[in-house]
């Protein structure tokens, strides 16, 4: 339902030229707690088309979940009892025992085109967007600077 609104989102700006994240950002994020267990995040992850999971605690973002990290905690399925030892780890392992917590963030009023050097540069998939508390403000991704490349480029 998130994906649906940020599509929508970015269809409906206006023909001003986006120049910082909170111009392409999606700002409606779901995110987990450090408390939450593996159970049902890939599963979700699957569903919702989403790669990247702001992990919060008392409001503010103190890591993030990607894709990859969840497929690195799950035992190998070639392995003899991989679907059960995938089973039990989805039950016994947290958010916070795989998190990333040194997150690499940028602000809503970040240019694009530094934001996009930062992506770059760490080899990121996401900026987690915060303000000056450490609060979560929205999440920019690879695909919203593709969605603004094809926009760009269909305008030419």
């Amino acid at each position: 339902m998130a994906w649906a609104h940020h599509v929508q989102s970015l269809r409906g700006m206006s023909n001003l030229l986006p120049r910082v994240v909170g111009d392409i950002m999606t700002r409606e994020v779901v995110t987990l707690y450090e408390e939450d267990n593996l159970e049902r995040i890939e599963e979700g992850m699957k569903r919702y088309r989403f790669r990247h999971l702001p992990v919060m605690d008392d409001g503010k973002l103190v890591g993030l979940i990607t894709h990859r990290d969840v497929l690195r905690a799950q035992a190998s399925s070639l392995e003899t009892g991989g679907a059960q030892k995938t089973k039990w780890i989805s039950e016994s392992v947290f958010v916070r025992d795989i998190m990333q917590q040194n997150v690499t963030t940028a602000t809503a009023e970040m240019s694009l085109s530094d934001a996009g050097e930062l992506m770059l540069k760490g080899k990121l998939g996401c900026l987690p967007v915060v303000d000056d508390k450490g609060g979560l403000c929205g999440i920019i991704t690879e695909a919203d600077f593709v969605k603004l490349a094809v926009r760009l480029l269909g305008a030419v």
